[in-house]
């Protein structure tokens, strides 16, 4: 069993009954390998994410996408705070995921904008997983550096960078990184996350 492929196995979830492969095979690596993603597997990525459920169907998303080499991808990086940018680098893309704080029928506030697009991100790994690459999201990020180098209208608000590829070498990772990276995945148990009352678990 190749390296990539024992990873692949230590960070599943698992096997739990009626939930779908590609949840419990979905992890965020940190070392990508230096492999492109083909352009039309790439969309199909994107195709899913297009598809979420968002509030009144308003579809708030928007994804800017940079290729390594191309001023999207610098401009992103350039955001990173630089414990991200350590690791970021070896993606062979990087996304900027953009909610639209209003409304387009009324101009009314979307107080629901991100979470809506944290749904098409989700959807979007998840596809991803399914086709053979990766996606991993971060919060450090400079929101206004982004927004300034793209020019993205105040009706916007920066969400997340997700960085997305093929699994890589962990042992290019600084040990502390290695050390997360080559670690199982673990989970707060249903008991603390789902309730029937505040401090009550749900009984299912």
């Amino acid at each position: 069993m190749s390296q990539n492929a024992e990873l692949e196995k230590l960070k599943h979830a698992p096997a739990i009954p009626g939930v779908i492969e590609e949840i419990l095979q979905r992890w965020s690596p940190r070392a990508f390998a230096d492999k492109p993603v083909a352009p039309e597997l790439l969309k199909e990525a994107f195709e899913a994410a297009r598809w979420a459920a968002s509030s009144f169907n308003e579809q708030p998303w928007r994804f800017l996408v940079g290729h390594k080499g191309d001023d999207t991808y610098k401009k992103i990086f350039e955001s990173l705070v630089e414990f991200n940018q350590s690791w970021a680098k070896s993606a062979p893309v990087l996304i900027l995921s953009v909610a639209k704080k209003t409304f387009t029928q009324n101009g009314s506030p979307n107080y629901y904008a991100l979470h809506d697009v944290g749904a098409a991100t989700a959807y979007l790994g998840l596809e991803a997983t399914k086709l053979g690459f990766h996606t991993h999201s971060m919060a450090g990020f400079d929101k206004e550096k982004a927004q300034t180098l793209f020019g993205i209208p105040d009706d916007f608000e920066a969400g997340a960078v997700t960085a997305l590829g093929y699994v890589g070498d962990p042992n290019t990772l600084p040990d502390q990184l290695k050390q997360q990276e080559l670690a199982p995945r673990q989970r707060k148990p249903l008991s603390e996350i789902v309730l029937s009352a505040w401090d009550k678990p749900h009984s299912f």
